[in-house]
């Protein structure tokens, strides 16, 4: 049984424990509510990946070091390896594929493009959810700024110099635009 109902001691409120078979989980991912099919023990980038067809979103070490799996959670980037899915519920997901606006790719994005700032691809999508979040929140961010914001990354290619010029050419990009323009991340 999926759910049972237990009453808790002295008559109190009825507790409703899920698990261990799967449940319905219902989550905002890019902008869209979709309802899942997971157990507990779901992580967000199993949903992600295997359940959403969201292949952007990285599996690399499947243990938080590498930050492949880069989302944001309300706009705070996390590593989705790392994160139940139960943990997502009521809170806005953004993967890489959400992070364009229509056919406009993000200022980082573009720039990542512009900048040759990847080779085998495979650390792009989690450096550029973190690199974004940086350049939305602080388009007047250093060098150091973005080395922090990427601390936890890996790149096997070791693009890191190209990925620091992209991200401070964003920077100044985002620096350009009327605050009007600037499309921040769901918090």
């Amino acid at each position: 049984m999926s759910q049972i109902d237990a009453a808790v001691l002295n008559g109190r409120d009825v507790v409703r424990i899920t698990g261990p078979d799967p449940f319905p989980l219902t989550l905002t991912v890019n902008g869209h509510v979709v309802t899942v099919m997971c157990d507990p023990g779901t992580t967000l980038v199993e949903v992600l990946r295997e359940r959403l067809g969201l292949t952007g979103t990285k599996i690399g070490c499947d243990r938080g070091a590498c930050s492949a799996c880069t989302v944001w959670l309300d706009g705070e980037v996390a590593s989705s390896c790392m994160t139940l899915a139960l943990d997502a519920r009521g809170r806005h997901v953004t993967t890489i594929e959400g992070l364009a606006d229509g056919d406009t790719l993000h200022q980082v994005q573009q720039a990542f493009i512009e900048h040759d700032a990847m080779q085998c691809g495979f650390c792009t999508p989690g450096m550029v959810m973190s690199c974004a979040a940086l350049v939305d929140r602080n388009p007047a961010c250093t060098l150091d700024d973005v080395k922090a914001a990427i601390s936890g990354h890996l790149c096997r290619c070791g693009t890191y110099p190209n990925i620091f010029a992209a991200t401070l050419a964003a920077a100044r990009v985002r620096q350009s635009e009327p605050a009007t323009d600037r499309k921040e991340p769901v918090r």
